[in-house]
């Protein structure tokens, strides 16, 4: 008989497994690029899950013109507004210029900078980015916005062209992302509070007769060096931990409508809305980032599902 053989429990990866400081994620937007001059992300909220009735038109699929049903998840995306664009040089951040003509409700629920560089958007930088807040009064589930720093793809010219254009104005779902389009969604998991090391890393019950207990590990290390190492499987912290989900084929967009009523834990969609393939991470009325996304797949690309029905 071969000798049994266990690898080690629990991804060092994520690293360490304590709750996020803040809901919103910081992505690398060094590396998402995108050749168009628009929002690289989008604020939004989640909503909860459905069954959608679907026509599957995926080229080489075994379903290919039959019906099927996937599941869906609803995410409310009002639309967002630039609260300032932010100026880059040498890795570094040179000046914040705040929008003019802000909204009151705004200055009562945000702690807005009293100083900031005033003027044109004009200069040498190497790069700007858009400070953006949601309008999630709308939605209803909520009166304090979310702030996000979001990246522009394009050149430098068409970021500050886009900045200009936009600043003060609504920026709208279907104005950054496509139907039938892949997306990354990032944000935090579901909070399970204090669990134990069976749990969090998944390591094997002990056998019924064990002493000590059945559900922890049968020694925290050798006798020499008198410690503990991080790498010994113990209780703590589970979820609210950052996480992404790579490549959500957008199944539909559109505006809520009376479309969406009575969805458990959130209530009615009131604002524009999208359904994504599959399940995300977070609970409902979560805020999520929704970018472009990092590495693309084949299999995704080639999906393609015709919306008959919600159930």
């Amino acid at each position: 008989m071969a000798a049994p053989k266990s690898p080690r429990k629990g991804s060092l990866q994520y690293w360490p497994r304590k709750r996020a400081k803040k809901y919103l994620p910081s992505p690398n937007w060094k590396a998402i690029k995108s050749d168009s001059a628009k929002p690289q992300g989008f604020i939004c909220y989640k909503a909860g899950m459905a069954s959608a009735f679907v026509k599957d038109e995926s080229a080489d699929s075994m379903t290919k013109g039959k019906k099927i049903i996937i599941p869906v998840t609803i995410i409310e995306c009002p639309s967002m507004k630039i609260l300032s664009a932010r100026f880059y040089k040498n890795g570094k951040v040179a000046k914040d210029v705040l929008a003019e003509n802000l909204d009151k409700a705004l200055k009562r629920k945000l702690k807005l900078p009293k100083v900031h560089a005033k003027g044109d958007l004009e200069g040498s930088y190497d790069d700007v980015r858009i400070i953006c807040y949601s309008t999630v009064r709308k939605t209803g589930i909520k009166t304090t916005p979310d702030l996000s720093e979001i990246a522009l793809g394009g050149s430098y010219e068409d970021k500050i062209k886009f900045i200009k254009e936009n600043i003060g104005k609504e920026i709208s779902i279907s104005s950054v992302f496509e139907k039938g389009k892949s997306i990354d969604v990032r944000g935090l998991t579901k909070g399970k509070g204090l669990v134990g090391p069976v749990k969090r890393f998944g390591i094997t019950l002990k056998q019924h007769k064990s002493e000590k207990g059945q559900r922890r590990p049968g020694s925290l290390g050798p006798w020499q060096p008198r410690r503990v190492s991080f790498r010994a499987p113990q209780a703590g912290q589970l979820g609210m931990f950052t996480r992404v989900s790579y490549n959500n084929k957008i199944v539909d967009m559109g505006k809520g409508e009376g479309k969406f009523k009575n969805i458990k834990n959130y209530g009615e969609i009131k604002t524009d809305y999208i359904l994504l393939s599959g399940s995300v991470q977070g609970t409902a009325m979560r805020q999520l980032l929704l970018t472009t996304p990092l590495r693309e797949t084949k299999k995704q690309k080639k999906k393609n599902y015709e919306v008959l029905e919600i159930r």
